[in-house]
Parts: structure tokens; C-alpha cells; sequence
């Protein structure tokens, strides 16, 4: 064997072996990234007084009822692996809403690490979108 083929020997056996990570990997992305924005639902409709006045006055956004009630349905597709990328879009068009939306705060000095959390979040979705659900999802038990 060549040096090459030497080098490349451990690096594809440790590739393979990382590969097989990748079901456990876009299922934690979909509980984790889920689970962000099902809490912001919760929070939503548990105080809906402070949600209304928020919408209305601070966010700058007509959309009230759908947004809380995209933060709800969205995740569960999501973490469940259902209906595809659905969850995931989904959530990506809430996620650019919020941001749209809090612009005003979030893009200013000192908010970084939390428009850090949006792209973060962004990025994870994208994730969900171009690779699917991977095989850990409900998704795989429907009939084709």
C-alpha cells in the first residue's frame, strides 16, 4: 500500500464510524431546536395578556395567532420527524419573523449572543431541511 492509501485507511474507518452517529445526531437536532421554540408557545399562551401587549406594542408584528400557534404545531412535527422538512421550514419562517420582527433589539449592542441564538437555530433548521429527519423519525412508519 501506498502512503496514501495508508492515510486515508484510518481516516475512512473513523468517517465510517462517525457516519453511523448520523441518525442520533438529526434526531437531537430536531428535540433540541424543537424544544426552543415549543417552550416560546407555552409561554405564549400561558400569558396571553403579556403576549397580546408584546405583540402590539413591542414586536411590531400583525401576526399573533398564527405565531403562537406555529410555535406550538411546528415543534411537534418537528420532534415527532413528521411530514418532512415541514417542521423545519416552518419553524425557519418564525424563526426569520422573530428576528425581522425584535430587529430593533436584537441587532443592537449587546444583544449579540442572542441574535447569535436565531442563527444558531437558522443554521440547525437548514440542517433538518437539506438532510430530512434522518431515519429516527415517524416519517419512516408511513406508507410511501
Amino acid at each position: 500500500m501506498g502512503i496514501l492509501a495508508d492515510t486515508l485507511g484510518p481516516a475512512g474507518r473513523v468517517s465510517r464510524m462517525l457516519g453511523q452517529l448520523e441518525p442520533l445526531f438529526a434526531l437531537g437536532t430536531r428535540l433540541w431546536v424543537s424544544w426552543q421554540f415549543f417552550k416560546s408557545g407555552l409561554l405564549k399562551i400561558q400569558s396571553w395578556d403579556s403576549t397580546l401587549f408584546l405583540f402590539e406594542e413591542e414586536y411590531r408584528v400583525p401576526l399573533l395567532s398564527p405565531v403562537a400557534a406555529a410555535e406550538l404545531v411546528f415543534p411537534a412535527l418537528l420532534a415527532l420527524g413528521l411530514l418532512g422538512p415541514l417542521g423545519a421550514i416552518g419553524l425557519s419562517a418564525v424563526n426569520l419573523l422573530a428576528v425581522v420582527a425584535y430587529a430593533h433589539v436584537l441587532l443592537a449592542e449587546g444583544f449579540e449572543a442572542a441574535v447569535a441564538q436565531h442563527y444558531l437555530w437558522g443554521f440547525m433548521l437548514a440542517y433538518l431541511v437539506v438532510h430530512g429527519n434522518g431515519p429516527l423519525a415517524l416519517d419512516r412508519l408511513l406508507p410511501k
